[in-house]
C-alpha cells in the first residue's frame, strides 16, 4: 500500500490533516505526517494531545531546508500579516517578510507533488492596484511565486456552509499540484441546520442581561439577534431596547435611533473637519437639525449618566508605523468640540448574538465564539466546545484539552475540515495518475 507523506505547517488544531488524512485513508492510501509546525502553546497541546508526531517542531523559520524530510505533499493555514496597509500610499511591498516566504522556500528546496494552503477570504482582494480588481496585489504575488516554481496552481473562496457544515465560513482555498491544475469548482453543495449538532438539556444562563431578554422577547423572537448599539435593523436589539443601562423614554428611544443612524453620514466629517470614519460624536447644535425637542439637551445628559453615550471630542484617524507595519489608530481630537456618541460595540455585552437552530451560525472566530448563545430549556446558553467542534467537522473522537477560552481561540481560527476533505479527494485522483506515470516510466 502506497504511503502519501506530508507535513503540517502552521498546524493549529490540525484540521487540515484531518482532512487531507481522511481523503486519502478512504482512497486506500497510507498517511504519514513526518514533520508538524506550530508556536502556539494550547494548539502545541491540542496536537499532542489527538496525533501521534514523528517530528514536531517550533517556529518553520528557524527550520533549515536540510533538517526538513522529504514529502509529497505540504499543508499549511498560513498566517499572512499585511504588508501594504496603504496601497498606492505606501506602494507595494512583497511577500518576504512574511510566513508565505517559508512556505515557497519550502516547496522551492524539497519539490513536494503538491501542496493545499487556506487563508482567510480578505486575502483576495489585499492591496488593491485598482478598485475594479478582482484580486489584489497581495495574492497575484503568492500564485505568482507558487507558478514559478513549476506548479499548476489553483484558488477558490469556498463557504463551509455548502459542505454539509452549519456555519458561514468564507475562506480562500489554494491548491497546487507539478502535473496538473486542479478545479475547484462546482462543488455537490451540501447543506445542515445548526439544530443538527447542538447538544440538549444543558445548563442556562441567569444574569441581568438574559433575564431581561427573555422579560421582553419570547424566546423564538430571539433566535438570529444580535446584541449591539452600533447597528439598526431588526436582527439588532439594543441595550435601550431592553432598559439594561436604566429604563429611558420612547422619546429617548426615538433619538437613539437616530443618532446612530445619522453619526455614520458622510456630510458630518466635512462639517467636523476629520475624515470619515464610521461613527461620529455630534454635537448639541448638530443633533438639533434631526431631532428637535424643547428638552434635548436634557434627554442628551440623562443617556450620558446612565451609560447609553459617550460624552467625547471627534476622533481624528492617525497612523502609526511599526516593526509589524501600519495601523490606523481612533484618537480623539481636543481642539475640537465634545459631542454624543453611542457608547457600546458589539463585544460590549455578554452575549454578541442568539443563534438560530433552524439556520447556521454566522463566520466563528475568536472574539466572538463565547459571546454566541444557543436556546436550550426555555433559556439560553453558550455554546460548548464540543458544538464547536462539531461546526468545523471535527469527530466526535476530538478532544480539546485545554481551557474553554482557549479552545475558543483555537476553534476561532482553525478550518473547515468538510471543505478540506473535498478539495483533498480531487488531489487524490491527480496524484493517482502521476504515480501511474511514474511507475509507467519506471521512476517511482
Amino acid at each position: 500500500m502506497t504511503t502519501v507523506k506530508f507535513i503540517d505547517l502552521f498546524a493549529g488544531m490540525g484540521g487540515i490533516r484531518l482532512g487531507f488524512e481522511s481523503a486519502f485513508n478512504k482512497a486506500g492510501f497510507k498517511t504519514e505526517c513526518v514533520m508538524t509546525s506550530e508556536i502556539k502553546p494550547s494548539a502545541i497541546k491540542t496536537l499532542l494531545h489527538n496525533f501521534s508526531h514523528k517530528y514536531f517542531v517550533g517556529d518553520i523559520s528557524n527550520v533549515p531546508n536540510e533538517g526538513i524530510p522529504d514529502f509529497d505533499f505540504l499543508l499549511g493555514g498560513f498566517p499572512c500579516q499585511p504588508f501594504s496597509a496603504g496601497g498606492k500610499r505606501y506602494g507595494f511591498m512583497d511577500t518576504r517578510g512574511t510566513l508565505f516566504f517559508e512556505i515557497e522556500r519550502i516547496l522551492a528546496q524539497k519539490k513536494p507533488y503538491g501542496f493545499i494552503l487556506e487563508n482567510v477570504e480578505g486575502l483576495v482582494r489585499h492591496d488593491l492596484e485598482n478598485k475594479s480588481d478582482k484580486v489584489g496585489r497581495t495574492l497575484k504575488v503568492i500564485l505568482n511565486n507558487l507558478s514559478k516554481l513549476d506548479y499548476e496552481v489553483s484558488f477558490r473562496v469556498l463557504d463551509a456552509s455548502d459542505f454539509n457544515l452549519p456555519q458561514a465560513r468564507k475562506r480562500i482555498y489554494i491548491i497546487g499540484t507539478k502535473n496538473q491544475k486542479i478545479s475547484l469548482d462546482d462543488f455537490e453543495k451540501r447543506k445542515k441546520t445548526l439544530k443538527e449538532v447542538l447538544e440538549k438539556g444543558l445548563p442556562t444562563m441567569d444574569t441581568k442581561l438574559t433575564r431581561l431578554l427573555l422579560n421582553h422577547f419570547d424566546l423564538k423572537d430571539l433566535h438570529g439577534k444580535s446584541i449591539k448599539d452600533k447597528r439598526g435593523g431588526d436582527s439588532n436589539i439594543h441595550s435601550w431596547d431592553i432598559g439594561l443601562k436604566g429604563p429611558i423614554t420612547k422619546e429617548q428611544s426615538i433619538l437613539l435611533t437616530k443618532l446612530f443612524k445619522q453619526r455614520r453620514k458622510k456630510n458630518w466629517a466635512s462639517e467636523i473637519g476629520i475624515k470619515w470614519m464610521d461613527g461620529m460624536s455630534l454635537t448639541l447644535q448638530q443633533i438639533s437639525t434631526f431631532h428637535i425637542a424643547d428638552d434635548l439637551e436634557e434627554m442628551l445628559e440623562d443617556l450620558v449618566n446612565k451609560g447609553y453615550l459617550r460624552f467625547e471630542h471627534p476622533k481624528k484617524l492617525l497612523t502609526e508605523v511599526s516593526e509589524q507595519g501600519f495601523k490606523t489608530l481612533r484618537v480623539q481630537d481636543t481642539t475640537l468640540p465634545k459631542g454624543y456618541n453611542i457608547v457600546s460595540g458589539k463585544l460590549s455585552f455578554e452575549i454578541n448574538k442568539v443563534l438560530d437552530p433552524e439556520g447556521v451560525a454566522p463566520t466563528l472566530v475568536a472574539t466572538d465564539m463565547a459571546r454566541f448563545v444557543v436556546p436550550d430549556k426555555g433559556g439560553l446558553r453558550r455554546i460548548t466546545l464540543r458544538e464547536g467542534l462539531r461546526l468545523f467537522g471535527y469527530p466526535e473522537s476530538y478532544v480539546i484539552p485545554v481551557s474553554i477560552n482557549e479552545g475558543f481561540d483555537l476553534l476561532g481560527n482553525t478550518v473547515a475540515v468538510n471543505v478540506i476533505k473535498a478539495i483533498t479527494k480531487r488531489l487524490v485522483n491527480s496524484y493517482i495518475q502521476n504515480v501511474q506515470e511514474m511507475v509507467k516510466h519506471d521512476v517511482y
